[in-house]
C-alpha cells in the first residue's frame, strides 16, 4: 500500500498575503510544514500540491530546495488537484494537510497511518484537535469517485463532499482529553494567527520541531498568548452551499453509488 502525504498550498490569500512564505523563527511557514511531514512514519513520498498559476512558482522552488516532490494542478478545485496528484504518483491512500498549518500533530498523523493500514476506510478524520493540527486520510478510489460526481468547482472547503457515511466507509479518531480543544486556533488565516504562531515558535529552539503536546503545554503555562487571535473565527461553508450539497446527494444517491461501484470494482 502506497501512502502519500499531500501538502496543499497556494499563495493567493487575501486575508494574509503570501502567508506561506512568512518567517517563523528561521523557517517559512511552508518549510515548517515540510519539516514536520518528514517526521511521519510509513509515508511513501511527500508532495507539495500547488497550482499551475505562476504566482505559486516560489512554492515549487521551496519544494526543490527541501528535496520533496511538487505537483501543479487546478487553481480552485482542490479535490481535483489532490486526485490528479494521487493518480500521477500512484498512491493508494493520501494524507492531506494544508500548507498554513505548521503545528499539525505528528503523533495523530501516525495514528491515522496505522488506521489506514489496518481498517482501509475511505475517509478518516480526527475530532477535537485544535483547528489547524489535524490531517485527513483519503482512499484514492474515494477521491476519484468524488471528482466524478461532484458539481462544485471551488473546493477549498471540501469536507462535506467526501465525509458522506451514506456513500463511503468513514472513520473517526477522537482526540484524547489533553488534546481535545476544538475551538483553539493554531492555523494561519489572519495576521493575528501569524502573530500568535510567531510567539509560539520563538519560544522553542529554531532548529526544533515542537510537538503539539509541547505547544499546548506552552499555551497552558502562558495563557496570555491565547489572547492574540481570540477574536478570529474559522471560516466554514455558508448554509446555502451546505444545503445545496446535501440536496445534491439526496437526489443523486443511486447515480453516485454506481460511480463508486465502478471505481471499486477490483475490490470485489
Amino acid at each position: 500500500m502506497k501512502i502519500g502525504l499531500l501538502i496543499t498550498a497556494r499563495l493567493k490569500s487575501s486575508r494574509l498575503p503570501f502567508k506561506l512564505l512568512r518567517d517563523l523563527n528561521g523557517y517559512s511557514i511552508i518549510e515548517h510544514v515540510i519539516n514536520r511531514s518528514k517526521k511521519l512514519s510509513d509515508i511513501e513520498d511527500i508532495v507539495l500540491c500547488t497550482s499551475i498559476n505562476q504566482q505559486d512558482k516560489p512554492l515549487v522552488e521551496i519544494a526543490k530546495k527541501n528535496d520533496i516532490y511538487y505537483f501543479l494542478g487546478s487553481e480552485d478545485d482542490v479535490l481535483q488537484r489532490l486526485c490528479d496528484c494521487a493518480k500521477f504518483f500512484g498512491f493508494d491512500y493520501v494524507l492531506s494537510i494544508t500548507g498554513e498549518n505548521p503545528i499539525f500533530s505528528i503523533d495523530h498523523a501516525n495514528l491515522m497511518i496505522n488506521r489506514i493500514k489496518t481498517l482501509k476506510e475511505d475517509f478518516i478524520y480526527i475530532e477535537g484537535l485544535p483547528i489547524g493540527t489535524a490531517v485527513y486520510g483519503i482512499n484514492v478510489k474515494a477521491l476519484k469517485t468524488v471528482c466524478e460526481y461532484k458539481d462544485e468547482i471551488d473546493t477549498e472547503i471540501w469536507g462535506p463532499l467526501i465525509n458522506r457515511p451514506e456513500i463511503f466507509k468513514v472513520g473517526k479518531l477522537v482526540a484524547e482529553d489533553f488534546y481535545y480543544r476544538p475551538n483553539l486556533r493554531l492555523t494561519n488565516d489572519y495576521f493575528e494567527d501569524f502573530q500568535m504562531m510567531n510567539k509560539i515558535f520563538c519560544s522553542f529552539n529554531s532548529r526544533s520541531t515542537p510537538s503539539l503536546f509541547s505547544v499546548l503545554e506552552l499555551l497552558d503555562n502562558n495563557r496570555e498568548i491565547l489572547d492574540t487571535n481570540k477574536e478570529r473565527t474559522q471560516l466554514s461553508l455558508d448554509d446555502d452551499t451546505t444545503k445545496r450539497i446535501d440536496e445534491f446527494f439526496k437526489h443523486n444517491h443511486h447515480k453516485i453509488i454506481k460511480i463508486k461501484n465502478k471505481n471499486y470494482s477490483d475490490d470485489i
